[in-house]
């Protein structure tokens, strides 16, 4: 795909670095679609429990997705199971076993690994339990009912596009920069068994591949691949040690000198960092060091992002991403159909799931203030000292 292709589809309006959001008002406003989706029906009568899975509690992110989730179906008068499976797939094949068991009436699943649950969601179909899959893509079922996510293959584009920004090829209004390069970069990736990490990393690729094929961004590592780039459960060591590795190996010793780095998560990103500054690598963007993009915002990172050490991050305002997931049950507990935007992108294996898309921000230090702070997501304070 043609580069202006992909800034005309969806990077200008993620470049729009003037202080804009790319969805309707801005990461404060409400989502596109609310109200109970479907169509209009009665109130869903009150009561029952609804199943909430959600990974992990070792990323800040899917704790205030599990909350939010959590409060909204509370507020519509729902009770509430929800588990986190701290990574393992096992525990959380159990505690949906067990949501099932206990008579839930709809499933939330953010799942670990998107193949590992068709027994689940099996019985879930045969006790007539919608699911709801959650941000993360539920593959090689005909059992999921609905996906409530974000536009990840542009979360993708405005990564690379975040760090062609960083590096100067092009200008924040997606006009091309002066700086020609080459500029030595390294790529990281999600890990495989997320369908999203997919998403990433083609929308990606899709916008760094004529900087690349023109010379203007060069790989010394030549690991250009996902399966060479990419990072199991998302784990920030795992991140710090494959940098430290691609450092020993394709800089160490030589003239090269890293210039930036395509990050898909924020705690991939403070591990990379960190790798960088044991390697040597000081300062601010502004003083030379990398450019180093993430995802998620999440407040360690945004204060990176202020004092100028990390470059970039994606807002993904979780807080739109759950109240839609809300709707979606709520519409099913009243015998509708949710409302989807988008029912050909995303096939499972099986197939296509309909998908209601939100979309993302590119977070510069520039504009902190307006996405994050004014929006209510993090605080002043909580970004100055980097703690939630």
């Amino acid at each position: 795909m043609k580069f202006r292709k992909i800034l005309a589809a969806g990077a200008g309006a993620a470049l729009a670095f003037t202080l804009a959001a790319c969805a309707g008002g801005g990461a404060g406003s409400e989502p596109e679609a609310s109200g109970t989706a479907g169509g209009g029906g009665g109130e869903v009568e009150a009561g029952g429990t609804i199943g909430v899975a959600m990974p992990t509690q070792t990323s800040e992110r899917w704790i205030a997705d599990g909350d939010a989730v959590q409060s909204g179906l509370e507020d519509a008068g729902f009770e509430v199971d929800l588990q986190f499976a701290g990574d393992d797939i096992p525990t959380q094949s159990q505690q949906i076993d067990n949501m099932i068991t206990n008579g839930v009436k709809a499933l939330i699943i953010a799942a670990i690994d998107g193949t590992a649950l068709s027994q689940q969601l099996q019985a879930a179909a045969d006790a007539g339990i919608p699911v709801i899959s959650y941000d993360r893509l539920i593959r090689d079922s005909e059992n999921v009912d609905f996906y409530v996510t974000f536009d990840n293959y542009n979360v993708g584009v405005q990564q690379a596009t975040s760090l062609l920004v960083g590096l100067g090829v092009l200008n924040a209004d997606g006009t091309e920069g002066d700086a020609a390069g080459p500029f030595n970069v390294e790529l990281f990736a999600g890990s495989l068994d997320d369908n999203n990490a997919h998403f990433f990393w083609q929308g990606a690729i899709d916008t760094l591949q004529p900087y690349l094929d023109s010379g203007v961004l060069v790989v010394p590592s030549g690991q250009v691949d996902i399966e060479q780039a990419a990072t199991q459960r998302w784990q920030q060591e795992t991140a710090q040690k494959r940098m430290e590795d691609l450092l020993t190996a394709n800089y160490v010793g030589t003239d090269n000198e890293v210039h930036g780095v395509l990050s898909p998560y924020d705690g991939l990103s403070r591990g990379i960092i960190t790798a960088l500054q044991n390697d040597g690598y000081s300062g601010t963007v502004t003083d030379g060091f990398p450019v180093v993009t993430g995802q998620d915002a999440e407040i360690a990172s945004v204060k990176l992002i202020a004092d100028g050490v990390q470059f970039a991050t994606i807002f993904k305002d979780t807080r739109k991403l759950a109240e839609q997931a809300v709707v979606a049950a709520t519409a099913y507990l009243n015998g509708e159909e949710p409302e989807a935007n988008d029912t050909e992108t995303y096939d499972n294996g099986v197939k296509v799931v309909p998908s209601y898309l939100l979309e993302s921000d590119i977070v510069y230090a520039d504009n902190i203030q307006s996405l994050l702070i004014d929006s209510g997501y993090w605080t002043e304070e909580q970004v100055a000292s980097g703690v939630a």
